[in-house]
């Protein structure tokens, strides 16, 4: 699955790509955001870790895995 992240007063969003359920990470970002000084940690397809400060999440948007074209192919 892709996640996005927003970051407030940035114009950039993370993108991350995971495995695993979506619930999985709503849990993570949710208890993340509701702990003082939390950070919401997630690891990617490769192994690599992206730590964001959990007070600085503007939102969060969880994308189903989708299959990448090249080219004119569906």
């Amino acid at each position: 699955m892709e996640v996005k992240i927003g970051i407030h007063e940035s114009p950039k969003e993370i993108i991350v790509e995971l495995e695993g359920e979506a619930d999985a990470v709503v849990a993570d970002v949710e208890s993340a955001i509701g702990a003082e000084d939390g950070m919401v940690w997630l690891t990617d397809k490769k192994g690599r870790r992206v730590g964001v400060p959990a007070d600085r999440v503007a939102y969060v948007e969880i994308s189903p895995d989708s299959e990448k074209t090249v080219g004119f192919g569906r």
